[in-house]
């Protein structure tokens, strides 16, 4: 039998990250969205709070979450401000892999120190070539003795001018693609690190998005994650546990515009009524309510398989793709109820779509979620009737 009520344990997490959203969030977002300044305070309270650590066990000083507990929190923050949200995010994306792969001897030198004070961790695979194609990535790692030496760029790096540490996806040997690609935890303090300024992005300004660059930085090789060549199925195992988490921040996002835009047409008061009276309004609020209703589904189908220790590339991508679907068409929905107030800075709602636009873009972008649903399909070769 399938229940749907949350637990006690998991209604208290809800709570907490929605209060936090209302009392943290909400009050600065705006203004870090408009600035694009990075909210460096409002980070370590979120560490603090245990955002920044969800899925690392409790011996390493973590919360020992499972991720449909972290999706549920994490709609709350994303619902605040998915920029903010992102950035919360981006450390989980890093650590997971140190979490599932990493030696106890690795887990106790890089997990257990970032639950312990204020840290930020950041997940480079994307280059300015290699973006929905990452077995074409130009950065290379050398083995020298005890040492790689790493050069190359990655771009579009969430948290990359604050991050204590990296990881980095690099290949030992261009010509054998994604069976060159190796995973290395690379200390942002080591000689020859650096990054780019802050890139002006349309939306999720609050987000720190930078370039790193690194030259000639030696990485010592007991920071290799696993062996050598199976860094790319690393990097997809990680992207398959943190898909379902970027698709609740899309319904996060969403349910916020919803709401804005509920309250609105309430309101506004054309041909002596609240547009909320007129036909074409109730269907704009009811595809938003049941997109949204429908999105949060499949998120929580695919997080809780990901708890079950079952693969889960299909509904993760599925998740991902209509919930940053939904987010992009109720967010330009919302602006639309607002009519021309939507359209300006006045009103959050512009923010929102703004904000929405990069979800169908990072972390695998729409079309390349279809594909990968595709080839599951494709595999599954047996008749079900």
């Amino acid at each position: 039998m399938i229940g749907f009520d949350l637990t006690p344990e998991q209604k208290s997490l809800q709570e907490k990250a929605r209060q936090f959203a209302i009392d943290v969030i909400l009050p600065v977002a705006a203004q870090h969205d408009r600035d694009g300044t990075f909210p460096l305070d409002l980070m370590e309270k979120a560490h603090q709070e245990g955002f920044f650590t969800p899925l690392v066990p409790k011996e390493y000083g973590g919360q020992g979450l499972g991720v449909l507990d972290t999706c549920i929190f994490s709609e709350e923050l994303a619902a605040g401000c998915m920029g903010i949200y992102v950035s919360i995010f981006v450390s989980t994306l890093a650590l997971f892999p140190i979490i599932k792969f990493g030696t106890e001897e690795q887990k106790e030198r890089f997990l257990r120190p970032f639950c312990s004070r204020f840290s930020i961790a950041s997940y480079c695979l994307s280059e300015v070539m290699g973006g929905s194609d990452p077995a074409s990535m130009r950065t290379t790692a050398v083995l020298d003795g005890d040492h790689y030496v790493l050069n190359g760029t990655k771009m579009w790096i969430t948290n990359g001018g604050y991050a204590d540490f990296y990881l980095v996806f690099a290949t030992t040997d261009p010509g054998k693609r994604h069976k060159g690609i190796i995973c290395l935890i690379v200390p942002s303090n080591l000689e020859g690190v650096s990054h780019g300024e802050p890139i002006d992005k349309m939306g999720q300004r609050a987000s720190n998005t930078t370039a790193v660059t690194f030259n000639h930085v030696r990485v010592p090789r007991d920071n290799l994650l696993g062996g050598e060549g199976d860094g790319f199925k690393k990097a997809m195992a990680a992207l398959d546990i943190t898909r379902p988490m970027i698709a609740i921040g899309a319904v996060g996002i969403a349910r916020s515009a919803m709401e804005l835009a509920t309250q609105y047409a309430k309101k506004r008061i054309q041909f002596g009524v609240p547009i909320a009276q007129h036909q074409a309004i109730q269907f704009l609020l009811a595809d938003m309510s049941k997109d949204i209703e429908a999105a949060r589904l499949l998120v929580y189908k695919a997080a809780w398989l990901a708890d079950q220790g079952v693969k889960n590339s299909k509904e993760a991508a599925m998740a991902k793709a209509f919930a940053s679907d939904v987010a992009m068409r109720v967010t330009t929905d919302a602006v639309q109820i607002y009519g021309g107030m939507g359209y300006t800075k006045w009103h959050p709602v512009e923010k929102l779509m703004r904000d929405a636009k990069a979800i169908q873009i990072y972390e695998g972008t729409a079309q390349i979620m279809r594909l990968i649903i595709a080839r599951q399909m494709l595999q599954e070769v047996e008749r079900t009737f």
